[in-house]
C-alpha cells in the first residue's frame, strides 16, 4: 500500500526549494536543519501519542514545511523577526495554500485544512480558539516540536549569528523586571516585554511551560539541550538569582 506522503519526494521537493537562496548565509542553513529536526521530533510525538501510520505521516510533513515561509523572509527583510518583517507563519501558509505550493507535496487534499491551520498557528502565543479536535492536535503536535528543537538551535548554533553579540556579552546584561515576573507566571514570555538581549536569550527557557505532551517534554530531558540552558551564567549576582529562580521553576513542571 504506498505512503501518503512520500518522505524521499518531500525531502528532495525542500531541498530544491532551498537551493535558491543563499546556502552560505547561516540562518538559512539554521532554518534547513532545524526544519528536518521539527519534523522528527513531530514524527516522534505523533508516534508516543498513538496515531494512526497515516497521521504520523502528516505529523512529519507538517514539521516540514511549518517554517517555509522563513527563507523568502530572509531574503526579503534580512530577519527572523517577525515584529519587523512578517508573521512567517501566515506568510509559510499562504505560499503553500494561495499559490498551491502544497500541491506538489502532497497529492491528496484530504489534510489541506488541517496543515494550513497548523502550519498558520504553530508560532502564535496562543492557539487559535474553535478549532475542531483533529486541528487542534496536529496544531499542538507541530508547536511542542519546534518549541523542543529551539532548545538545541540555542545551544549548537553560534549566539553571535542569532543575536549580534557574542555570548560573554550577553552574560553581562540583566533581566527586565517584566520578563522575571511572567516567569512567575509559567507561560511564555510576550514579545513586547523583551528588551535586554539577555530577555531574549532567556525568553527561550519559558518555552519550557508551554510544551502540550508529556512525551513532548520527556523529548526535551532527552535530548539534553533544555537543562545545558538552564545551567547559564552570568556577571550579576541578583540576576544570577533569578536566573537560578528560573531554572527551579521550569524543572519543576517537567
Amino acid at each position: 500500500m504506498a505512503k501518503l506522503v512520500n518522505k524521499t519526494k518531500v525531502q528532495e521537493l525542500f531541498k530544491s526549494y532551498t537551493s535558491n537562496y543563499n546556502p552560505e548565509d547561516p540562518k538559512i542553513s539554521l532554518k534547513i536543519y532545524h526544519t528536518h529536526r521539527v519534523a522528527e521530533n513531530s514524527k516522534y510525538i505523533a508516534t508516543k501519542l498513538n496515531l494512526s501510520e497515516e497521521e504520523i505521516e502528516i505529523a512529519w510533513l507538517i514539521g516540514m514545511l511549518h517554517d517555509i515561509g522563513r527563507f523568502e523572509q530572509i531574503k526579503r527583510f534580512g530577519t527572523f523577526n517577525d515584529g519587523i518583517s512578517v508573521d512567517h507563519g501566515e506568510f509559510g501558509a499562504d505560499l503553500l495554500f494561495k499559490d498551491r505550493l502544497i500541491e506538489k507535496y502532497i497529492d491528496t487534499r484530504e489534510y489541506d485544512q488541517v496543515i494550513e491551520t497548523a502550519i498558520r498557528q504553530h508560532n502564535k502565543y496562543r492557539l487559535r480558539e474553535g478549532l475542531d479536535s483533529k486541528t487542534e492536535l496536529f496544531s499542538n503536535i507541530i508547536r511542542d516540536a519546534d518549541k523542543v528543537d529551539i532548545f538545541r538551535v540555542q545551544v549548537e548554533e553560534p549566539i553571535v549569528g542569532i543575536y549580534g553579540i557574542p555570548f560573554e556579552e550577553i552574560q553581562k546584561q540583566t533581566l527586565s523586571d517584566a520578563v522575571f515576573e511572567q516567569f512567575k507566571e509559567h507561560t511564555a514570555i510576550l514579545r513586547d516585554l523583551k528588551k535586554t538581549k539577555l530577555d531574549y536569550y532567556v525568553s527561550h527557557f519559558s518555552l519550557a511551560f508551554e510544551l502540550v505532551y508529556p512525551c513532548s517534554k520527556q523529548l526535551t530531558k532527552e535530548q539534553g539541550y533544555l537543562k545545558k540552558l538552564l545551567g547559564l551564567k552570568v556577571e550579576n549576582p541578583e540576576t544570577q538569582k533569578q536566573i537560578d529562580f528560573i531554572k527551579k521553576e521550569i524543572n519543576s513542571v517537567l
